[in-house]
């Protein structure tokens, strides 16, 4: 007497090849969004090495408490993130619905700090253009390379935010599913191909968080 197989969907022959196309096609994906990313860190670096001095006074206009606070909000997510991948994979449902809705809370509270961040920097004159004038001061040399330092900055983190913003529409969504009878509710597998966007995300933020805030503190 043969196994029952998972159930699946009609294109694919099992639910194995079901979730090893699924999880190509988010590496796929995630490999894709460096397309957006890319060219922004490469003009950060050529910015950072033509104008270092530059770019250490801009950094330093950053709010680095903030910062930190946002970098300790994604990485507690990230930690339930994983959490809920595994209840997910253990049949237990609403405990991963459950954890999926405090991922996107945090994924709230992190909009809401930088939120509140933007709006200081708009206050301090630190969005580039006509007003960019710095409250706190800096070179007048030092100022070409420092409005750009804030364009780059905007760009990134604004680009790093709409992705976010996409996959808190994304825990939430699952959260819901989550709460449907067994054979319409995800898969365990779908729950991690998430938690996969959401640490990508994360890492991005990871990998901007010293790039922005540290640079001109580093030295003091």
């Amino acid at each position: 007497m043969s196994a029952v197989q998972p159930p699946h969907a009609e294109q694919f022959s099992s639910r194995e090849q079901q979730d090893f196309a699924g999880s190509f096609g988010m590496w796929v994906f995630i490999a894709s969004e460096f397309l957006f990313f890319g060219p922004l860190l490469f003009g950060y670096f050529y910015l950072r090495t033509h104008y270092p001095q530059a770019c250490a006074a801009a950094s330093r206009h950053t709010d680095f408490l903030l910062g930190t606070a946002n970098t300790a909000v994604l990485l507690t997510s990230s930690f339930l993130m994983a959490l809920a991948g595994h209840a997910a994979k253990a049949g237990q449902r609403p405990q991963a619905a459950r954890l999926l809705v405090a991922v996107a809370a945090l994924g709230l509270a992190f909009l809401a700090i930088k939120g509140f961040e933007y709006h200081s920097e708009f206050q301090e004159g630190l969005f580039p253009g006509a007003g960019f004038r710095p409250e706190k001061g800096g070179q007048p040399q030092d100022m070409p390379g420092m409005e750009l330092f804030f364009l780059l900055y905007f760009a990134m983190t604004g680009l790093h935010a709409l992705h976010l913003t996409i996959g808190i529409l994304a825990c939430l969504a699952m959260a819901f599913l989550l709460r449907r009878p067994a054979p319409a509710a995800p898969s365990g597998e779908a729950v991690e191909l998430a938690g996969l966007y959401w640490h990508f995300v994360d890492l991005v933020w990871i990998f901007l968080y010293p790039l922005l805030y540290l640079v001109g503190r580093a030295g003091g």
